[in-house]
């Protein structure tokens, strides 16, 4: 899993530009982090949805692309069910059904204290070639 991670932890820029860390990854599985800046937060002074969906989705790629042929994202959804403004956000992406073609994960996200942020719901198709040699 190291190559999946200094792939991800080199190649991924935008996650890199917001802040987003890869925290621990295997097969089919990946934690993200992002420590939450001022630059992550709306007009509300809440962390803005989208830094909460980037954060889920670095972590859905990395688990979706973990076995090996390129995964890319045909459809996804998130529910917000807290408003954080401070502290760390992690999200825990697993697997929950992979066939030849499509794969489903659940990715959670949480807040320092364990609670629950958000709710990410992705699938992917999984394409025939792959984007990390060696894996």
């Amino acid at each position: 899993m190291e190559i999946l991670k200094k792939f991800f932890s080199a190649e991924d820029k935008f996650a890199r530009h917001c802040g987003i860390e890869l925290v621990e990854a295997g097969i089919g599985w990946a934690k993200t982090s992002m420590k939450i800046e001022p630059h992550h937060l709306n007009g509300a002074k809440t962390v803005q949805g989208g830094a909460i969906f980037t954060l889920a989705d670095f972590a859905f790629a990395v688990a979706s692309n973990s076995h090996g042929p390129l995964a890319v994202g045909i459809n996804n959804s998130i529910s917000f069910v807290k408003a954080p403004t401070r502290g760390t956000l992690y999200a825990e992406a697993r697997e929950q059904a992979i066939n030849p073609k499509l794969a489903s994960y659940a990715v959670h996200i949480t807040d320092d204290n364990g609670d629950t942020i958000a709710l990410f719901q992705g699938m992917v198709y999984r394409k025939k070639e792959t984007i990390i040699p060696g894996l």
